[in-house]
C-alpha cells in the first residue's frame, strides 16, 4: 500500500499492518496533525510477555513519528474478560488482584515507552476511573441502543464460541459493549481518534468507531478510525511469547535478561528479517543488509536490540558477553581428546557440554525433538559428527552452544 504519513508507511513497511477502516481518511489525518491514538492492555497479570510486543513496538512507532500514544489498562474490563480467541471463559479475579497486576504492567511498559506531558508523550489512564461509576440503565439507553444484537452474534468473537457450542456468559457478551465505550471516553475526554490493536479486536474496534461516529451526531464531531495488526506465529506455527517452558516474559524478575536474550538468538532462520523488523528500532536499510549477511551474526543482532529495548543496553551487553563466553568455553578445546576426535556423537557431546545428565537423557532430548544443529532437528539418536567445522547446537529454547569439530 502507499501511504503518504510516515506513521503508516513504516508501519506498513516493518508487517505491522492487517486492516484499517477509513484508511484514506486515516492516512489524511495522520499527514496533516498529531493525532492521539490508543492501545488497550487488560490486567490479567503481573507483566505483559512477547504476546504483547507488538502492539508494544506500535506505541514506540507513534512516538517516532510524533503522535501522542495513551495506554489504556484494563482495571475495569479485565473483571469482565474478552471472549474474543477464547475458547472458555477467563478467570475472574479479585480486585487486589487486578491492581497488583496493573501496578506490574505500569512498570514492564514504563521501559518501552516515555511516558509525561509532553506533546507525543504517551498518557496512561485505567478504564475503571468511568466504567465503575456507570448507571445501568442510563448506559443501556445512552450506548446499548447503538448494538444490534443480530450483527454481534455474527462477529467471530461471539459466532466461533455459539458453533463450539462452548459457553458464552452475558458478562462476556458485554465485553465488546464496554470496548466501544472506552473508545468513546476516550475520544471525547482526550481527543483520542483511533484505536490500534491485534487482528482479533476488529469487531470489538469496529463497534467503537461505529459508536463515536453515531454518537458524534448528538454531542460533539470527532473523527474516529480503527488499524489492526496481524497475530504473529513463528514459521514453525508456534504463538509468539510462548515455549514449552512458559511465556517470555517482560519483567526481568520474572525472566532473566539472559534467557531473553536467549529467546531471540533462537529465533528460526525464516522468522530473522520479519522479527528485526516488528522487534527492534534499526532502520530498515540495515535490516535488508542484515538480511543478506550470515543468519547468525543477524541473530546475534537481532537479540541484542530486542533485550537493548526491553532491560537496557547494559543488561544486554551482559547478556552478550555471557552467551559469548558459553560459546568460547564449549568449543574445541572440549573435543580434543581421543574419543571425541574418533566418535564425535552427540549424545556424548549433550552430556560433556552439561545439556544432559546422562546419555539416555540425550537421547530423551534427541527423541522429544528438543536438539537442533544450525536450526535443523535432529531425530537421529546415533547422530555423528562426521564432518569438521563449526557448528551451532541449541537444546530446547534456553541453552545455545557454538561448537568446533576438528
Amino acid at each position: 500500500m502507499n501511504f503518504k504519513s510516515d506513521f503508516l508507511h513504516e508501519f506498513f513497511a516493518r508487517g505491522f499492518f492487517a486492516q484499517a477502516t477509513h484508511p484514506q481518511e486515516l492516512d489524511d489525518s495522520l499527514s496533516s496533525e498529531r493525532i492521539t491514538a490508543y492501545i488497550g492492555f487488560d490486567c490479567t497479570a503481573k507483566s505483559l510477555h512477547a504476546g504483547s510486543l507488538i502492539q508494544i513496538m506500535i506505541l514506540r512507532l507513534l512516538q517516532k513519528h510524533g503522535h501522542k500514544p495513551i495506554v489504556l489498562l484494563g482495571g475495569g474490563s479485565t473483571k469482565i474478560g474478552d471472549p474474543s480467541g477464547k475458547d472458555e471463559a477467563r478467570q475472574i479475579l479479585s480486585d487486589q488482584k487486578i491492581f497488583e497486576n496493573l501496578t506490574g504492567i505500569k512498570k514492564t511498559l514504563e521501559k518501552f515507552i516515555r511516558f509525561g506531558g509532553g506533546a507525543s508523550d504517551a498518557m496512561m489512564v485505567n478504564n475503571d476511573d468511568w466504567l465503575r461509576h456507570l448507571n445501568y440503565i442510563d448506559f443501556l439507553r445512552d450506548i446499548g441502543r447503538h448494538f444490534s444484537i443480530n450483527r454481534m452474534l455474527g462477529f467471530d468473537s461471539v459466532k466461533t464460541r455459539l458453533e463450539r457450542e462452548q459457553p458464552l456468559s452475558f458478562l462476556e457478551f458485554n465485553y465488546m459493549i464496554l470496548q466501544a465505550y472506552d473508545f468513546y471516553e476516550l475520544n471525547k475526554k482526550y481527543g483520542c481518534t483511533l484505536q490500534i490493536g491485534g487482528s482479533d479486536q476488529w469487531a470489538n474496534i469496529i463497534n467503537g468507531v461505529e459508536l463515536i461516529r453515531k454518537k458524534g451526531i448528538e454531542n460533539f464531531h470527532q473523527a474516529s478510525f480503527g488499524l489492526t495488526s496481524p497475530l504473529l506465529t513463528t514459521s514453525s506455527g508456534a504463538k509468539m511469547g510462548k515455549t514449552a517452558e512458559g511465556a517470555i516474559w517482560l519483567d526481568e524478575s520474572m525472566l532473566s535478561p539472559f534467557d531473553y536474550f536467549q529467546y531471540f538468538r533462537n529465533t528460526h532462520d525464516a522468522d530473522v528479517g520479519k522479527f528485526l523488523k516488528l522487534f527492534t528500532d534499526l532502520e530498515l536499510e540495515k535490516i535488508a543488509e542484515l538480511e543478506k549477511q550470515n543468519i547468525n551474526e543477524a541473530k546475534k543482532i537481532l537479540a541484542f536490540e530486542a533485550t537493548k529495548i526491553c532491560h537496557g543496553e547494559k543488561a544486554a551487553d551482559e547478556a552478550m558477553q555471557k552467551a559469548h563466553e558459553i560459546f568460547v568455553s564449549k568449543n574445541s578445546s572440549a573435543f580434543e581428546t581421543e574419543e571425541f576426535l574418533v566418535e564425535k556423537k552427540l549424545t556424548e557431546i549433550l552430556k560433556y557440554l552439561g545439556a544432559s545428565d546422562s546419555l539416555g537423557e540425550a537421547k530423551r532430548l534427541i527423541e522429544g525433538k528438543a536438539v537442533k544443529i544450525n536450526g535443523e532437528t535432529v531425530l537421529d539418536t546415533n547422530h555423528q559428527f562426521n564432518e569438521t567445522g563449526e557448528f551451532d547446537l541449541s537444546v530446547g529454547k534456553k541453552k545455545f552452544f557454538k561448537i568446533l569439530i576438528k
